[in-house]
């Protein structure tokens, strides 16, 4: 068994809804490194901009601590997770309140050479 090196980036409390942001990023699983950054790049969502931030810092992460050719490595995993929410309330008609919840995702990507 070959162990393959990985290469982790995460970034934690971004305000964005895990739901709105977990399609992306299921888009994202398996393709090469450069395929995955046009994807973001090129994508009008709010999620593109966390994916593609917390993308890069994976990429700077392998070619600066781990001395790999960004080139060469496939998105392996790119999970949102669910992160703490702020419970609020919006005041509505005859003096009651309605809740709102601001969520938060926690977004961890991880890339590793592919298979030989």
């Amino acid at each position: 068994m070959e162990h393959t090196m990985e290469i982790v980036a995460t970034s934690r409390y971004v305000r964005l809804s895990p739901r709105k942001a977990r399609d992306l990023a299921r888009e994202l699983k398996g393709r090469p490194v450069p395929v995955a950054l046009a994807m973001v790049r090129f994508s009008e969502r709010k999620a593109a901009f966390w994916l593609g931030k917390t993308l890069r810092s994976a990429v700077a992460n392998a070619e600066n601590n781990h001395k790999l050719d960004a080139e060469r490595l496939v998105v392996k995993e790119a999970v949102v997770e669910e992160g703490p929410r702020l419970k609020r309330w919006m005041a509505v008609a005859r003096g009651a309140a309605h809740p709102i919840q601001h969520r938060y995702s926690h977004i961890r990507i991880v890339l590793a050479e592919p298979p030989a």
